[in-house]
């Protein structure tokens, strides 16, 4: 049991996919219920109120969560035992309050007004349906034009053709918009300058309906407009709502390290360096990996032919000291003058496309997601 005062971890119980309905509210102080209706609104969710523990038959376990007014914990002490019970108090000072949490089995003891943003959060995941969160890919190119953008497109549709929800992110501001890149520049939806004043939590649920859907995933990309910067709490939130989701999020990465982009490794799981089989490419990788290495654990390369003499993929990834990906395939049809109408590993059974699948069935069974 903890008492909230801003911040605390928690993780919800497991839900299933979709909305849930919103928390079961047990008080009787109307000044009280004024404000626990008011943070489930700013949270989206519409609550169930009762003065005491509800008649009807599984309304109380079957809420997501329960919010028990101090004022009502006597009423609820012989109540079934569960989890999710917040008893919500304004009393800081109060030490009985512990006791009557022990009584009614809380699993915290929450004061208003300090733990307003913690509870806003909390009601949110419980009506948002909060599962595992989204495997999380970042591909960056240890060289420019060393085909990382190519390769995160081809990884999320070949996530997306795989039945996953897949978020595809454009971290790179000055690089041209993946949007582009999957023939949806002109396509209905929110792209990054949207965003830029977002401080607090973002719905996954709102993010992932307001983003252009092409080719079965989901698109945050940049305008054509002139460039806006982004502030990293901005970022932050974003992709912290485009992983409650679940599925897969695939970033592709600048190769600079800006505020942004350190909040964007921050909330990988894994990182894909893509490099050419080039002495130089693999010198300029090195130090893009000593850069992403600060913040990013979980680093691997893959390499993009033709080789030299004397160099194959194995010796790139012993030279950068990295655990091999695997060799990064060429897609005949993205080398036709026009780049072809489908979007890169478009094709089930072309290279490009197979490789993304194993990389695939590689990290999921990895993370425990398969």
């Amino acid at each position: 049991m903890e008492t909230v005062a801003g911040a605390v971890t928690h993780d919800p119980p497991p839900a299933a996919g979709g909305r849930q309905g919103g928390p079961l509210i047990v008080t009787e102080d109307s000044e009280l219920l004024d404000d626990l209706l008011r943070l489930c609104a700013a949270a989206g969710a519409t609550p169930e109120v009762h003065h005491g523990v509800p008649d009807r038959r599984g309304g109380w376990e079957a809420a997501p969560l329960v919010l028990v007014g101090d004022d009502a914990a006597r009423r609820v002490r012989g109540a079934a035992r569960r989890k999710g019970v917040v008893l919500v108090g304004r009393d800081q000072d109060d030490s009985g309050v512990w006791r009557r949490a022990v009584e009614i089995g809380a699993e915290h003891v929450l004061m208003l007004p300090d733990g307003e943003q913690w509870l806003v959060d909390r009601i949110a995941d419980v009506a948002e349906g909060v599962g595992r969160p989204a495997l999380t890919v970042g591909v960056i190119g240890g060289r420019g034009g060393a085909g990382a953008s190519t390769l995160a497109c081809a990884l999320a549709v070949t996530s997306a053709r795989e039945g996953l929800r897949t978020l595809l992110v454009d971290a790179d501001p000055l690089g041209g918009g993946l949007d582009v890149l999957l023939g949806g520049e002109t396509a209905d939806g929110l792209r990054w300058p949207a965003f830029a004043s977002s401080r607090g939590r973002v719905g996954g649920s709102a993010l992932e309906e307001s983003l252009p859907e092409l080719h079965s995933l989901r698109v945050l990309s940049w305008d054509r407009g002139d460039r806006i910067a982004v502030p990293p709490q901005a970022v932050r939130s974003v992709l912290a709502a485009a992983r409650r989701r679940g599925g897969t999020v695939v970033v592709d990465l600048p190769r600079r390290i800006d505020d942004g982009v350190a909040e964007v490794l921050t909330q990988l799981d894994v990182g894909v360096l893509v490099v050419p089989a080039e002495l130089r490419a693999v010198a300029a990788a090195g130090r893009v990996a000593s850069a992403v290495g600060m913040v990013l654990r979980d680093l691997r390369v893959a390499v993009r032919g033709p080789y030299p003499p004397g160099l194959d993929d194995r010796e790139v990834a012993r030279l950068l000291g990295l655990p091999l990906v695997g060799e990064v395939p060429v897609e005949p049809q993205l080398l036709r003058p026009d780049g072809g109408t489908a979007p890169p590993g478009a094709a089930p059974r072309g290279p490009l496309a197979r490789f993304c699948q194993e990389f695939w069935e590689r990290a999921l069974v990895e993370a425990g997601a398969a």
